[in-house]
């Protein structure tokens, strides 16, 4: 995710930018904030947005809202943890906290990983901004339990707060 698309005008990181921007630039600066097309229609069509907590209000009714294909959207835009995208700076930064982990404990990660994926047939999704790889790991085995639904609402809270934390990103600057 860039902060913003190259050729816009630093303006437009304001909630006054971003609601006068063109119908297609929004959307599109919106799925750097999250992968669901449905997502970005839903959060563009409540422009303007008098306040950030009207943007974060949005963002929490678009992920409310999102059907099970929507949400399979949302998720496809993020890397396995553990294993941040090559050359992508959002998925490093949100991910940071496995770097310089123990190789054992990324071992057990990617073993986790592996089993989360198999049993819900997707990545195991966390706000991964501030927590640690064990952290993770300890989130991970807590939710493995879960049944497809409650994982499914889960998902969707980390999600919102993924969103509501790049929204801040972009509105705050680099």
């Amino acid at each position: 995710m860039t902060s913003q698309p190259p050729d816009s005008p630093a303006g437009t990181r304001t909630l006054a930018g971003l609601a006068a921007a063109p119908a297609a630039g929004l959307r599109e600066t919106l799925l750097e904030i999250c992968s669901s097309p449905a997502w970005a229609d839903a959060v563009a069509a409540g422009r303007p947005w008098p306040d950030r907590a009207a943007l974060h209000a949005a963002n929490a009714a678009a992920m409310a809202a999102l059907t099970p294909g929507d949400l399979a959207d949302a998720m496809a835009g993020h890397a396995r943890i553990g294993t941040p995208k090559p050359g992508d700076a959002t998925s490093a930064r949100e991910q940071a906290g496995v770097d310089g982990a123990d190789p054992a404990l990324l071992d057990a990660l990617r073993e986790a990983n592996a089993a989360y994926e198999a049993r819900f047939g997707h990545v195991f999704l966390i706000c991964a901004t501030g927590r640690t790889a064990a952290t993770m790991l300890a989130a991970l085995r807590e939710r493995y339990p879960h049944d497809a639904a409650t994982e499914a609402e889960t998902v969707r809270g980390e999600l919102r707060r993924i969103n509501d934390i790049r929204i801040d990103r972009l509105l705050d600057g680099p």
